[in-house]
């Protein structure tokens, strides 16, 4: 596939790297030749140093005969302008825009014209996707405190079916206990573990793995048995009441109005006319005016008491900083959120729970629309090294390679699991002797993204199939 992405920033390179090796024709343009010939010299790729919106500067990067265009620069219009060049000049199939600003997509069926939309013929930015970070994030995090104890929760089949990962601590009923005694511990809920990082290496799961502690586990289920599956890997925290946000931007404000109807939630914001601005905008949650890193303020909106701090301004050292002083202070569970990638790594050996990278937040929505042989989800575990997808099984018999075919039958790639199948509204946990049916729903988990080309390969069906 002829791709072009405009923006070498860290979502622009990181997904010119993770297409580059599934032979795609990647393009990529940027206004900084510094940062584009970095990039080049890394992987095997075309750059052109232009803004991204020019007629000629798409021209010159393909545009004429580009399958798909992701403008993912760091200006909302820019994108927006690129995608509409790309249809009105070059009809351009796919156009795919991120949008950051909540002025533009609190306005989204008026503005834009996409793939869903409901303003066809209407006019409007020509965008067939979009993809909104702050959502994204805000979504995400909500997801980790509706479960607490999870490291990450991904959901499939329009929320049938999670994938979760949970640290196995010392103490819980399966830490040195084979995975073929999960049964018996829960005989009337079926769950699947796909995957186990064990000092952050990969490892395949069979019945005779026996789980250790600090074991990092992902298991496949229905979404409404999450909490009993998780129960089975540690000591099940208790739900979360008391939460405390630092930070009152998109992300900050979407969180607390996410979670003010069933938490108790305090708003920490730095900017005085901001934080009256967002008083008035959330009904439920209090909003303090302040230094979320300063002590004081901390101990007396009582730190001690909350279950969980999250800390979302735009200041990777801000976030880090009072993250580890809330810990310090008392709080239960922090997460923050972390720009830089090189972060990320630091953060994890800190007294930090959980750190939240909206680069792969967005990463995981563009690959979603990127992948093919009908791959309808996707996920970047693992900061980018593993993926979890959804694909849908189409042909028959004799058309494809897995409808008709017991799990065992399947020649998968190294690393790959099948976890779940979704069968109309069935949430069927896959087991050998599990045959996959035409237009089945089916989860999977890849150790290694690099065999995600033998995937798609798997679900498209051959030429004979229409």
């Amino acid at each position: 596939m002829k791709i072009i992405i405009l923006g070498a920033g860290q979502v622009g390179g990181t997904l010119a790297e993770n297409l580059v090796g599934e032979n795609n024709d990647i393009t990529l343009v940027d206004n900084d030749l510094a940062k584009l010939r970095d990039l080049q010299d890394k992987y095997d790729l075309r750059v052109v140093n232009g803004h991204g919106a020019h007629p000629q500067v798409l021209a010159d990067a393909g545009a004429e005969d580009a399958d798909m265009l992701i403008a993912v620069t760091n200006s909302d219009e820019c994108n927006m302008a690129a995608c509409q060049m790309a249809y009105t000049l070059f009809s351009t199939p796919t156009k795919i825009a991120r949008i950051r600003s909540e002025n533009y997509m609190s306005h989204k069926d008026e503005l834009f014209h996409t793939s869903g939309s409901s303003s066809k013929g209407k006019g409007g930015f020509r965008i067939d996707e979009i993809i909104a970070p702050e959502q994204l994030v805000t979504n995400y995090i909500s997801r980790l405190i509706e479960y607490p104890g999870a490291l990450q929760v991904v959901e499939f089949a329009e929320g049938k079916v999670s994938l979760v990962a949970v640290k196995a601590y010392y103490g819980g009923p399966l830490v040195g206990n084979a995975l073929s005694t999960l049964r018996e511990h829960m005989p009337n809920i079926d769950t699947r573990v796909a995957a186990i990082f064990r000092q952050g290496k990969p490892i395949m799961p069979r019945g005779t793995t026996i789980i250790e502690a600090d074991d990092e586990v992902f298991f496949v289920a229905d979404s409404r048995h999450i909490r009993a599956v998780m129960s089975e890997m540690q000591k099940l925290d208790n739900q979360y009441r008391n939460v405390m946000i630092a930070g009152g931007g998109n992300i900050g404000y979407g969180l607390a109005k996410k979670l003010e109807a069933r938490h108790s939630v305090k708003l920490i914001e730095r900017n005085p006319a901001r934080a009256a601005e967002l008083s008035e905008r959330l009904h439920d949650a209090t909003v303090f005016c302040g230094d979320a890193s300063d002590r004081e303020l901390l101990n007396e909106e009582q730190i001690d008491q909350m279950d969980v701090f999250v800390a979302v301004t735009n200041d990777d050292e801000a976030n880090i900083m009072a993250a580890l002083l809330a810990k310090n202070l008392g709080a239960r569970k922090v997460m923050v959120l972390v720009q830089r990638e090189a972060y990320l790594n630091l953060v994890q050996e800190a007294n930090i729970d959980i750190a939240i990278s909206p680069q792969q937040a967005t990463i995981s929505a563009l690959l979603t629309h990127i992948r093919q042989g009908d791959i309808c989800n996707v996920y970047s575990l693992r900061r980018g090294a593993a993926e979890a997808i959804e694909a849908i099984a189409h042909g028959d018999e004799t058309t494809s390679k897995v409808v008709g075919k017991q799990i065992s039958q399947i020649k998968l790639p190294p690393g790959t699991t099948i976890g779940a199948i979704v069968r109309d509204d069935q949430v069927l946990i896959a087991h050998d002797k599990t045959v996959i049916q035409a237009e089945d729903h089916v989860v999977m988990f890849l150790v290694d993204k690099k065999h995600i080309g033998d995937v798609e390969k798997l679900f498209q069906p051959s030429a004979l199939f229409f």
